[in-house]
């Protein structure tokens, strides 16, 4: 029976991976949902990680400059010598980066923030077993701007019907998790967030919608190109899910220019 089930494991296709940007010096792909960014001692079990796959399809050795969670999709970057990875790595550090985020919330909101709400590290059993349990909270800063409200009428819980929203986010800093955590504390979680969500919205949309996904996409990155010095924007599409539950939740085509909604929030700050 084993035999069996590691068979139809290693028939498992890769995922596949789409390169949105490369030079001799860089390259950044799409990274699916699911997709772990490099190998971990916490999943042993498995076969396939963004890093290695970016490897593959375009023929050198990549190093990672950031991390994207395992069920974020969206624009992950990577260099392709160790000098251009130390130049990323401390933009990212200086919050010199601009990263634009979209997600589904639970409920309505009506209007754009800043949330500046330190955040205490997150600490994993092993790997984190040496860090100092009491050490202060972090400071997390999180611009958001909300795009679109929906309510439709299926219950998910106490109410007859069911309140949504899509957000544009721009975290100014990178804590783990802190886009998840910080919509959680405005009491507006991220559905499908299974660690800091609200388990009645994650279990509604995978039966109603029959999506079973984090609604939260990395969508665009902007950065000084370390060689060239030249500004570089890196946008990636939604994925065929996200315009099936678009329409599912009443938002028209006209309404979704995320080009345009991304311009409105830059105004707005």
């Amino acid at each position: 029976m084993i035999d069996e089930v590691q068979k139809v494991e290693d028939q498992e296709p890769a995922p596949e991976i789409e390169v949105l940007f490369e030079d001799e010096h860089l390259v950044a792909i799409h990274k699916p949902a699911g997709l772990l960014v490099h190998r971990s001692y916490l999943a042993r079990k498995e076969r396939f990680f963004a890093m290695q796959l970016t490897r593959d399809k375009v023929g050198c050795h990549v190093f990672p400059v950031h991390r994207l969670d395992r069920p974020t999709s969206g624009v992950l970057l990577f260099a392709k010598s160790s000098e251009v990875a130390r130049d990323l790595c401390e933009q990212f550090a200086s919050h010199s980066i601009e990263k634009h985020y979209l997600a589904i919330v639970r409920g309505n909101m009506h209007e754009a923030a800043t949330l500046d709400y330190p955040l205490k590290e997150e600490l994993d059993a092993l790997g984190d077993k040496d860090v100092d349990p009491n050490k202060e909270a972090q400071d997390a800063i999180t611009f958001y701007q909300p795009l679109l409200n929906s309510e439709i009428p299926y219950s998910s819980g106490r109410y007859p019907t069911s309140r949504y929203a899509l957000v544009h986010l721009m975290p100014h800093t990178g804590r783990k998790h802190q886009l998840r955590r910080h919509l959680a504390h405005l009491r507006h979680p991220i559905v499908g967030d299974t660690t800091h969500g609200d388990g009645k919205q994650n279990r509604f949309f995978r039966e109603h919608f029959g999506i079973n996904r984090l609604w939260l996409i990395a969508k665009k990155l902007s950065f000084v190109h370390p060689v060239t010095q030249e500004q570089i924007a890196i946008e990636t599409e939604l994925e065929s899910e996200w315009e099936t539950l678009f329409a599912g939740l009443g938002w028209q085509d006209s309404q979704l220019d995320t080009e345009q909604a991304f311009t409105i929030c830059s105004e707005s700050e």
